[in-house]
């Protein structure tokens, strides 16, 4: 296993619709296997196949529930129906998000409370995940990330300014840059 470079906004694969995984081999589970041990270095609670420069549909989740249960899993060309998502603002305590290609930033973003993922997993196996709350969150931004968009590009006035402007002052939002987990501490 390898921990891979993660890509910061403006790689060209973070802002393109990935495509999906037509071949299940060792080289796929390598790729799962770097996405988990660059996730937990990071660390984070899911990566994206893009994030780190791949353009598969492809993502990884670590989340434990409110009783401790794991629920760590890779989901391979997943579809995501969601539930209502509610017409107010996000909450600036409760609706908080961050990203691993945004590093160290962090917005309130409205997002649906319930979802239900399907899609496979290495083994070309079915899987189904109805998720609610944070969990939910997790796979809604990771399934952006499929298609090529970032949390920030989803914010509201004012934090879609302030994030354009961090970005712009960061030198974000062009090719080439990223960041490695256990050398860079940029989500501290």
């Amino acid at each position: 296993m390898t921990i891979r470079p993660i890509c910061i906004t403006g790689e060209p694969v973070l802002h393109e619709r990935a495509k999906e995984v037509t071949v299940f081999d060792d080289s796929l589970r390598e790729l799962v296997a770097d996405m988990f041990e660059t996730m937990d270095k990071a660390p984070g609670v899911g990566l994206a196949a893009p994030q780190i420069g791949v353009g598969l549909r492809v993502f990884t989740y670590d989340y434990a529930d409110d009783h401790g249960n794991e629920r760590r899993g890779v989901i391979i060309n997943p579809e995501l129906e969601l539930g209502p998502i509610l017409d107010e603002p996000a909450d600036e305590d409760t609706e908080i998000e961050g990203c691993l290609s945004v590093p160290g930033e962090r917005f309130p973003l409205k997002r649906a409370e319930q979802v239900v993922l399907t899609g496979v997993d290495l083994d070309k196996l079915p899987v189904r995940i109805e998720a609610e709350g944070w969990f939910a969150r997790i796979f809604q931004h990771e399934f952006d990330h499929l298609n090529g968009l970032l949390y920030v590009d989803r914010l509201a006035e004012p934090w879609k300014e302030i994030s354009t402007d961090i970005i712009k002052d960061n030198g974000w939002g062009k090719p080439g840059i990223s960041w490695l987990p256990g050398r860079d501490n940029l989500e501290a």
